[in-house]
């Protein structure tokens, strides 16, 4: 595939993402002999001049093995505890594995309010670089033992894709316990046919998703998927393969087509608009009618009171919001000018009533374009 090999010519910097049911045998915890190989294609990588960072899972079932707790975690606390016995656990395998090959690793716990936030945002971003140029591996994980909502959204998928651009990565390879996306589901149907090409992960291709999930990690189909998606409107391709499966690293830099690529997009998005559309967490929406609808997507404009029809939630100016067409279809997302409360008694008046009805005027816009993203539409 003459695609994949023009990519993988240019790449410099790379993010792995490695997936509990990649480093986990089920019931004893984890694999020494995937990480043993694992690790010794990331250091063949490193040598042959990439830079890696690992997104990795495996806390919680780490954790889970080590106390002892049968079926799983039922309760936040205790998936939380588990987060915490087994992130130390997971660490000290890689540094063992690494240090065999001379390489030293950096642990590094994020959150979503890490990277919500521009300053702090801005300050991990920096960090990582510093242990780029030092020559360490960072391991990245969340930290599920501070986090409620994210542990269930088989979050280290999504967290992988905002790291690509974190630090502007030229690829997502993302190690999971399927050999890429199907046309349907292998484990129902053995004709499924493999995908070796997505050019675009639309609705079509997200139908596919079905709701596999695996046993020991917390996303499935759909959440890689979205994944792929976030990286793609990065201008940042993805690999989706089997971790399992021998040299598969090394058989992706060597041209073999392993496992499904999405491409990435040609309109690929700033730092900060894809920050914006996929980092900071959506505080409500604004629904628009159809001229709006029109100048936003075809037109390229700001966003005027006069095309709201209607507020959905409470959220404060500089906010992030999704502007949702009439049926509710999302095809937006911005930062508003004005809160909620505010924009409620502007929506659907001209520019020259702000004023009159706030009081005060401190935009023209409600979202300006340079605060728009376009995020539905396929």
């Amino acid at each position: 595939m003459e695609i994949r090999q023009d990519l993988l010519s240019n790449v410099k910097r790379i993010v792995i993402k490695i997936g509990s049911s990649v480093l986990v045998d089920s019931g004893t915890g984890l694999s020494d002999r995937v990480f043993l190989e694992l690790t010794a294609q990331v250091a063949a990588l490193r040598q042959s001049g990439l830079e890696v960072v690992l997104v990795s899972s495996g806390a919680i079932a780490a954790g889970r093995v080590r106390l002892g707790i049968e079926g799983g975690p039922r309760t936040i606390p205790f998936k939380q505890a588990a987060a915490a016995v087994g992130q130390s656990t997971l660490m000290q395998t890689y540094e063992r594995h690494f240090a065999a090959h001379g390489i030293q690793t950096a642990q590094v716990l994020l959150t979503q309010d890490d990277l919500a936030d521009r300053g702090r945002f801005l300050n991990a971003r920096n960090t990582l670089f510093a242990l780029l140029s030092l020559e360490c591996i960072p391991i990245i994980n969340e930290n599920d033992t501070v986090v409620v909502e994210e542990i269930k959204l088989g979050d280290n998928d999504r967290l992988s894709a905002l790291v690509t651009n974190l630090i502007d990565a030229d690829l997502l390879i993302i190690l999971s316990d399927i050999e890429g996306l199907y046309d349907s589901d292998p484990k129902t149907n053995p004709a499924a046919q493999l995908i070796p090409l997505v050019e675009n992960v639309d609705r079509q291709t997200t139908a596919l998703a079905g709701e596999t999930k695996s046993t020991l990690g917390t996303g499935g189909m759909a959440t890689k998927l979205e994944a792929a998606r976030t990286a793609n409107r990065y201008g940042i391709p993805t690999i989706l393969a089997r971790g399992r499966r021998k040299r598969v690293l090394l058989d992706i830099f060597e041209g073999r087509e392993i496992g499904t690529f999405f491409q990435s997009q040609a309109d690929a998005l700033s730092s900060r608009k894809h920050w914006i559309a996929f980092t900071l967490p959506c505080a409500g929406k604004l629904i628009l009618d159809s001229g709006a609808c029109r100048a936003v997507v075809a037109g390229g404009k700001s966003l005027l009171p006069s095309g709201i029809v209607e507020v959905e939630g409470t959220f404060a100016a500089g906010d992030s919001v999704a502007c949702c067409n009439e049926t509710g279809v999302e095809i937006a997302r911005g930062l508003v000018s004005y809160s909620s409360a505010d924009i409620e008694k502007i929506k659907g008046t001209k520019t020259t009533d702000i004023e009159a009805r706030l009081g005060f005027k401190s935009f023209d816009e409600v979202i300006h374009r340079n605060d728009l993203v376009l995020t539905g539409g396929n």
